[in-house]
């Protein structure tokens, strides 16, 4: 059957002959028809590097500069695939990353060469883009001109990392029908327009920036606004400086942005729309009400197996309706779990047996990881794709976030969802940011534990805790680790793996409210040698050290 979606070569190749602005990078811009040209050059330099390769894999080692979009369009003319490497990996991971993806060439640039000293890569080619060596290699392309007849809908163009927020990272395979149509789609769903600017902040390495991003803005003949690495700080003076309309985000880029100090003309700014992930609804509305900004969030799995688009009616709290072949399975059973029930004040009563896996049973866009048949067949499952994620379904079919799989905290027989307690303690008025997760108690199952940047007053949390109608009795964290900066990824998720490993035993503060007790206390190393001796964990040098509150999070 033939394939229809079209490809992304398709949509390069119909830049060229726009001669309107496409493309801005700090002080230089270039027109839709320059990155159109700039494209071809590299795909016909790639001819040539690589002329009897197959669907090649060329590794891109950048920040977002101009370089990136460029070899993503040349690797589409040219049948190729770019593999994103995230510059935050180290030493043989980074290796390990590079040579797994079958990359015969790296593009990289000279500020990201001492990451490769000593690595051993065997036939990998290094080009270093802001060098003039390379701007000799490509002089000899200047001529060229894009042509998409090569391209196939099926060919690979992406092979993007799972971010490893929650495990070692997975090359999610993404073909140029699957991402040509994904742009279109939110051309359709957003309605983009061609004087639209993208504002492009989120690490191109990651598939939120190139699918969410970079792809409607081709798809709609819109321009591009590079950030070469996020800045909360340089957030808004960068959309008033590009007029950008648009952006995405992914994980706590938002709440640091809300972390600057906020001005009298915030609201003065050309942006309609931001869409992303776990913003939250509590920093949505912050944002909405500071900048006069609606954020759209979205849920999709890293891997384009499972989609959920926010819809007119959502209730609060809600991700969007369930569309068709989506449900929520026992991942233990494979049953479907019964609707969630709530009390008046909007607290889930039957998290036990309403939180489960989501599940799409319909047809599924995941086209596989590169190379790795066995995490493949953990996602495919009896004929459908197992998100790895939690969620609940109300009466009426709408689906809530209820965290990752390895999310859930079980306390005293009970199954509790972290992203549930997570959103009632962000509404703590001195949190910048948080984390909920599960830590071993001395007995048996686990102990609530809550991360917080920000401010932080054991007296005054407490008391806000007692206030929350929709906290249940189980939920209240029994530890609080109060930090500076939350640990992120580099695409600003949560390490939550990290925070689950270090636990209580920790070099930062840490607060904590003993069996029977209402307030919350300081942690101490006879705490932690006394009562608490039996709960598994790493032991570390110190408890409890550093100041008891933290202030000011903003990633500059």
């Amino acid at each position: 059957m033939e394939d229809r979606r079209g490809t992304v070569a398709e949509l390069v190749a119909a830049r060229w002959g726009d001669h309107r602005p496409g493309l801005w990078f700090e002080d230089r811009a270039l027109t839709h028809h320059e990155v159109a040209a700039g494209a071809a050059a590299r795909a016909a330099l790639l001819a040539d590097l690589l002329p009897r390769a197959s669907e090649p894999h060329i590794g891109v080692l950048l920040d977002n500069t101009p370089e990136f979009p460029l070899w993503l369009s040349a690797a589409a003319l040219a049948g190729a695939a770019v593999a994103g490497i995230n510059p935050t990996r180290r030493g043989p991971e980074l290796a390990r990353d590079i040579l797994h993806s079958e990359c015969p060439v790296l593009v990289t640039e000279k500020a990201r060469l001492p990451l490769l000293d000593g690595l051993d890569l065997p036939g990998v080619r290094l080009l270093v883009t802001d060098t003039h060596a390379y701007d000799d290699l490509l002089a000899g392309y200047a001529g060229a001109v894009p042509d998409p007849a090569r391209a196939r809908p099926a060919d690979r163009v992406l092979l993007y990392f799972t971010s490893g927020s929650t495990g070692a990272p997975k090359a999610a395979i993404c073909s140029q029908g699957r991402l040509a149509a994904a742009g279109r789609s939110l051309v359709e769903q957003f309605g983009v327009r061609a004087d639209d600017v993208h504002y492009i902040c989120m690490p191109m390495f990651h598939g939120n920036a190139v699918i969410a991003d970079w792809a409607p803005a081709l798809a709609a003949g819109a321009g591009v606004a590079l950030r070469r690495r996020f800045s909360a700080s340089g957030f808004l003076a960068d959309v008033r400086r590009y007029r950008a309309t648009y952006f995405t985000y992914v994980g706590r880029a938002v709440q640091y942005v809300l972390a600057t100090e906020p001005r009298p003309d915030d609201r003065d700014n050309p942006l309609r729309l931001g869409f992303g992930t776990e913003a939250g609804a509590v920093d949505a509305a912050a944002f909405e009400r500071r900048f006069g900004v609606r954020l759209v969030e979205g849920y999709g799995s890293s891997e384009g197996g499972a989609a959920i688009q926010w819809a007119p009616g959502t209730p609060t709290g809600a991700v969007g309706p369930a569309g068709p072949g989506l449900v929520v399975r026992d991942p233990g059973t494979g049953r479907e779990c019964p609707v969630a029930a709530f009390d008046a004040a909007g607290q889930l009563l039957n998290g036990e047996e309403a939180i489960g896996e989501l599940v799409n049973q319909g047809p599924s866009p995941f086209e596989g990881y590169w190379r790795n048949p066995a995490a493949e067949a953990e996602r495919r499952r009896g004929g459908a794709y197992w998100t790895g994620d939690l969620f609940y379904r109300d009466a009426e079919g709408y689906l809530y976030f209820a965290g990752r799989s390895d999310d859930r905290i079980r306390v005293d027989g009970e199954n509790l969802a972290a992203a549930m307690i997570e959103n009632i303690v962000a509404r703590y008025e001195g949190a910048v940011a948080v984390a909920v997760y599960g830590v071993p108690d001395p007995v048996t199952g686990d102990q609530v534990m809550a991360t917080v940047a920000g401010r932080f007053d054991p007296g005054s949390f407490a008391e806000f805790l007692r206030a929350q109608p929709d906290l249940g009795t189980k939920m209240a964290p029994r530890f609080v680790r109060v930090v500076e900066r939350m640990p992120v990824t580099a695409t600003n998720k949560i390490e939550r793996a990290r925070l689950r490993r270090e636990g209580f035993r920790c070099a930062d503060p840490v607060w904590w409210r003993p069996p029977g007790e209402a307030r919350y206390r300081r942690l101490t190393r006879e705490d932690v040698e006394g009562p608490l001796a039996a709960a598994k964990g790493p032991s570390v040098g110190g408890v409890g050290g550093g100041a008891p509150t933290a202030r000011g999070v903003a990633a500059q």
